[in-house]
């Protein structure tokens, strides 16, 4: 609990207060690979909620492929259980904002285990489906694959890790420093408010990087416009909240 304790008190980076009753749960996403590309708005407003704002930054627009690793996932009350808690996990995502509260929406979510995939969209209603994944245990290695012959989406990296980025850019802020979910289901949009440490970002380079995912007209099979490296960050979530 001392680390949750810890979390709570670092919130000066955050562009609003945590919310004021208790968090619902924990979870850690670590060695993220960060992956963007800026698109079309006139597409992106084809696959996002009508009633949210699509966010922008310097009049450009982005979707973003996050590759992760998944671990100690739990409910408050309740300790993890690595064989469900645990498991590789990727994201596409682009940028809505509401209240003046900036947030991600997700257009994919591929985890590695089907239970765990099936687990996480009964309790979150995200939209979790169930890829095959591997991820290499040697470091020095870096390689991280993905395929799932039902969406097409297919991930495929090798990869080396470079030096801290300590001058953080507004970009780099934008993409990465995101404290709420918003997710579209039925009529009804809601909002998952999380928290966490600034991310920790590196400079990231690839000797081999395929992505093929396809959304409409928008197309992430080229070079991202940017990319980031970090270790993790432990993360805690609060109930869903209804907007619309």
């Amino acid at each position: 609990m001392n680390g949750i304790a810890d979390l709570l008190n670092e919130t000066n980076h955050r562009s609003w207060p945590i919310p004021l009753k208790k968090w619902s749960y924990y979870q850690e996403w670590n060695n993220a690979v960060f992956l963007h590309w800026k698109v079309p708005v006139e597409e992106l407003t084809k696959y996002t909620p009508e009633d949210m704002e699509i966010d922008s930054i310097d009049g450009e627009y982005w979707i973003s492929v996050v590759a992760f690793t998944m671990q100690k996932m739990r409910p408050r009350m309740l300790p993890s259980v690595a064989f469900i808690s645990d498991f590789h996990e990727i994201n596409v995502r682009t940028y809505l904002t509401h209240d003046n509260k900036t947030g991600v929406y997700f257009l994919d979510i591929e985890a590695e285990k089907w239970l765990s995939a099936n687990l996480a969209r009964a309790i979150s209603t995200l939209p979790y489906q169930t890829a095959k994944m591997k991820r290499s245990k040697d470091v020095a290695l870096n390689t991280y694959t993905s395929s799932n012959a039902k969406s097409g989406f297919i991930f495929n990296t090798q990869y080396s890790i470079g030096e801290e980025i300590t001058n953080k850019s507004a970009l780099d802020i934008w993409l990465t420093e995101r404290y709420c979910l918003y997710l579209n289901k039925g009529n009804t949009i809601s909002q998952y408010e999380i928290h966490h440490k600034p991310w920790k970002l590196f400079q990231i380079d690839f000797s081999l990087l395929d992505v093929q995912f396809k959304i409409g007209n928008i197309s992430l099979n080229r070079k991202p416009d940017i990319a980031h490296y970090s270790t993790g960050v432990q993360v805690i979530a609060w109930e869903r909240v209804r907007l619309i």
